[in-house]
């Protein structure tokens, strides 16, 4: 069993709510957190047909046969027992009544939004972080296998090899949770769509550019693009806003929620091949941010997280703000350190004038190391560094 870091927050905030929705990628553990977390909870899930017929057909009935202390698995399914489930919090008005999980992040929410405002805390789980992996002692051996493997806690759980598992991940997620959510017609384009995003991994968005190659129009690439990161699927990287130059690139840049998934739509078979593959680089990339979005995003934050570029090309990697404090990330796929690395940071430090103690460079190394332009961090030591 890997504890998840989530595991915390997620029994404060059913401390201080009446209900806690937890929502994420499909496999990523949502309720395997939450049976393992609360025992003595009934657990529903309304993915199963006849549980699913009987919450939407007589709602009362259901929230009577489960009046508290109750998981319901994929709630959105059935929207219709929301504005039920908020009748029974405010007549009973305890804390944990109800543990609501789901996958599709932008239906789960539209329905939380509508009925449920103020009555439920909502926390997101993403697959296994660093930090997880080292404590459980399963992380991989090398960046490589990383970056291959991916993170999701099947793959770990039941030994799945990655070229097994990822296929029907993506298959299931298009024949079900795809259709569940839109309407598409010609799901070959939409599978070629996920495609071309990944080999776009680090890339500024040019969504011109990628509904060209696609074979669809921009409106459809930007709805298309929406859904993906309403599944978590992906997300886009946002620049930082501040305007030190007057020379700011306004695109933001797109990674996927997991480098194994990325992986798998490249083609990698291997992580031998991948050590040789051109989007190496953007790949580890990835997985650092990730890195980063995870351990926000298990303490219950929202992620701080931009990129920095003027139109000169002077560039950081990534760019996070924890407790007002900005820190700069140089991330580089090599293993041997080079000097150079600070050259961009340094450049964006002189213009924010940001000391050195927040400037960092991450690498394929072993070693990390203190110099006087930044701190050097091995890429095994990060979950270590933003503990």
């Amino acid at each position: 069993m890997v504890n998840r870091e989530l595991q915390t927050k997620l029994v404060e905030m059913a401390k201080k709510f009446p209900v806690v929705t937890l929502t994420g990628p499909r496999q990523s553990g949502k309720s395997t957190l939450l049976k393992i977390t609360f025992p003595d909870y009934n657990y529903v899930s309304v993915e199963d047909p006849d549980t699913r017929l009987f919450a939407t057909e007589d709602p009362r009935g259901f929230l009577a046969t489960y009046p508290d202390k109750t998981i319901i698995d994929e709630v959105q399914r059935v929207p219709e027992l929301f504005s039920y489930i908020q009748g029974q919090v405010d007549k009973v008005n305890n804390v944990g009544m109800y543990l609501l999980a789901g996958s599709h992040n932008f239906l789960l929410m539209q329905h939380v939004g509508q009925s449920l405002a103020g009555r439920t805390a909502i926390l997101r789980l993403l697959p296994f972080s660093q930090l997880e992996l080292k404590a459980a002692k399963i992380l991989p051996a090398t960046v490589d296998e990383e970056i291959f493997k991916g993170s999701y806690p099947r793959l770990y759980d039941k030994d799945i090899a990655p070229e097994d598992f990822y296929p029907f991940y993506i298959q299931t997620y298009v024949e079900r949770d795809v259709r569940l959510m839109k309407n598409i017609g010609d799901l070959s384009k939409f599978i070629r769509f996920i495609k071309l995003c990944a080999g776009r991994i680090g890339q500024l968005l040019n969504l011109s550019s990628l509904a060209n190659e696609s074979g669809i129009s921009v409106s459809t690439a930007q709805s298309w693009m929406s859904l993906l990161e309403a599944s978590f699927i992906l997300y886009l990287l946002k620049p930082d806003p501040n305007n030190y130059t007057k020379r700011l690139v306004k695109s933001p840049k797109l990674y996927f929620y997991d480098t194994g998934l990325a992986c798998s739509l490249l083609g990698i078979n291997n992580a031998q091949q991948l050590s040789i593959h051109f989007l190496r680089g953007g790949l580890f990339e990835n997985l650092v941010i990730n890195e980063l979005q995870k351990k926000a995003i298990n303490a219950g934050k929202e992620p701080e997280l931009s990129f920095w570029r003027d139109s000169t090309g002077n560039e950081v990697d990534l760019l996070n703000t924890v407790n007002g404090k900005k820190n700069a990330w140089e991330i580089k796929s090599g293993a041997t350190f080079s000097s150079d690395y600070f050259k961009g940071i340094k450049k964006w430090a002189q213009l924010s004038g940001t000391p050195s103690d927040q400037l960092h460079a991450i690498y394929t190394g072993d070693k990390s190391m203190k110099t006087s332009n930044g701190d050097v961090v091995a890429w095994k030591h990060l979950s270590d560094y933003i503990s």
